[in-house]
């Protein structure tokens, strides 16, 4: 039993002259909520279309559930579930009513799906309330409880929280988490909000002009953003057995260069810099450091961060 739901192996789809993926590599984890961040046009939905089967490769691979050829790709791509490019509405239908529609159109026998899907998704009491009359985060819910039916293993969602208002984004937010915590549901939500991702996602994958970047965890991610106090003192050694011994902190790396990178004290710097001051170093350099989740992939991409 593979560990992995999706791989991807030289992923590569030109459109022309154009090339939308670049030999792209990507993996994610059985249980895990996959951030796929980039830019409108980075290659996100393109991506997402052909692990979907809605597009081909023009080289590479896939590989889903372990199966990555034939009826066997075919059979597990119905153990997925996807929103792509916004829901899929009858605008004239209630909540149930859509549901019943999509449960025909994708053959899926008995109805008790409709009202677990509806349940799982808080929408169960919407009554005879026309779609076209629910507020943009109960669309995306009902587009979500849509992807549901036919208890999938694994959720695709393209820009599920893009055009929310703050409480139609922590009600996505808080049903995603839920369906990864309660239903062991792995999870891919392509977006470019960033600030959202960080408090939903386990793992990320940053996708810039086709071609992926980087995949790292949340903790990576973290370290790479965590606020630090960046030291240059006289005798490196020296400061980094007073931070040991007289601030009781272990919490610090020492570079190749000698500056030390202090995780400690960040909201306090005027002890540390008294303290090594009286113990006799001279501080060449000290200063707030760190990245948050927006500048660090603005770096990554090298360029300009739009949200």
């Amino acid at each position: 039993m593979t560990d992995y739901i999706l791989k991807t192996s030289h992923l590569t789809k030109q459109f022309n002259k154009q090339i939308a993926l670049h030999k792209v590599n990507l993996s994610i984890k059985k249980g895990s909520i996959y951030g796929f961040i980039g830019q409108n046009g980075a290659g996100k939905s393109t991506l997402i279309r052909i692990v979907s089967g809605l597009a081909m490769p023009t080289a590479g691979s896939i590989e889903l559930f372990g199966y990555s050829h034939g009826s066997a790709l075919v059979e597990a791509r119905k153990r997925i579930g996807t929103m792509i490019e916004g829901p899929a509405l009858y605008p004239y239908m209630t909540a149930a009513e859509n549901l019943e529609a999509h449960r025909l159109l994708k053959g899926i026998p008995g109805k008790d799906c409709v009202e677990k899907a509806l349940a799982i998704v808080g929408l169960q009491d919407t009554g005879k309330k026309k779609a076209k009359n629910f507020s943009l985060g109960m669309k995306q819910r009902l587009g979500i409880a849509i992807s549901l039916l036919g208890d999938p293993e694994f959720l695709i969602l393209d820009e599920p929280i893009n055009g929310l208002d703050p409480m139609g984004v922590v009600e996505v937010r808080e049903l995603l988490k839920k369906l990864n915590r309660e239903y062991g549901m792995t999870i891919l939500i392509s977006s470019h909000l960033l600030s959202e991702l960080h408090l939903l996602a386990t793992h990320y994958g940053i996708i810039h002009k086709g071609d992926l970047l980087e995949q790292l965890t949340v903790e990576e991610l973290n370290h790479q953003c965590q606020q630090f106090l960046h030291i240059k003192v006289s005798n490196p050694e020296k400061a980094a057995a007073i931070l040991e011994t007289t601030l009781a902190t272990n919490n610090f790396e020492v570079m190749p260069d000698g500056c030390i990178k202090l995780y400690r004290y960040v909201d306090t710097p005027g002890k540390v810099s008294s303290t090594l001051v009286n113990e006799g170093l001279i501080i060449e350099q000290f200063m707030p450091m760190g990245q948050d989740l927006e500048s660090y992939f603005m770096e990554r991409i090298g360029g300009i961060y739009h949200e």
